[in-house]
């Protein structure tokens, strides 16, 4: 029992003196979107459509380790072209081929990893990779009304990227809704989550 309790207070301090080292910074970001939906039946052809994001990022390394997390909050822009006229429950009622929009307010959060032991090199060109969950708020969407929209959208995410001279940072990331984001109001079990590709760009602030 002492053992056990020697351990956990080792492993607190040990937790607040890298919480105490950790470097944190924030910056805003702005990125391009690739969304498209993934329903569970293939009813109608679905399109890529194209969005974009913009808001706040901050990230927090422990130094030495090359660990981290990273969140924020912004905007996001998805959505997909929905072929509705290639069905004549959806044509005999006026719909037909669909630009879906759903706007977000995304908050992610990522265990990141970046790579700083390389000589120096680190200083110039440093790549990092991440992964974790993201939440979307709905706050806006087309109006058409053979859907009902989910109010939120929770989603994973993994992203790779290169950290240029310890302030910029370029990123590609894949997203994939784990919940539905809208559904068919005429027939019940066809719903969409999200998918998206997004390249963004990070200014951190010194």
């Amino acid at each position: 029992m002492k053992n056990f309790s020697r351990s956990i207070l080792l492993l607190v301090c040990l937790t607040f003196g890298l919480c105490a080292s950790a470097q944190f910074r924030w910056g805003p970001m702005v990125g391009a979107e690739f969304s498209n939906l993934k329903f569970k039946q293939d009813l109608v052809s679905v399109d890529q459509a194209y969005g974009f994001d913009a808001g706040v990022v901050t990230e927090t390394m422990f130094p030495g380790i090359g660990f981290g997390i990273d969140t924020g909050i912004f905007y996001s822009l998805k959505g997909a072209k929905v072929n509705l006229g290639e069905k004549y429950v959806w044509s005999s009622e006026g719909y037909g081929d669909s630009r879906l929009y759903m706007h977000y307010v995304t908050v992610p959060l990522h265990l990141r990893f970046k790579w700083t032991r390389m000589g120096g090199f680190e200083d110039y060109v440093a790549p990092f990779v991440y992964g974790g969950p993201a939440v979307g708020f709905l706050v806006g969407h087309s109006s058409i009304g053979a859907f009902d929209w989910a109010a939120a959208d929770f989603a994973l995410e993994v992203g790779l990227g290169v950290e240029i001279k310890k302030q910029f940072q370029i990123t590609a990331v894949r997203n994939w809704g784990m919940t539905y984001a809208l559904k068919t109001k005429v027939l019940d079990d066809f719903s969409a989550r999200n998918r998206s590709w997004s390249l963004r760009f990070t200014y951190f602030l010194k």
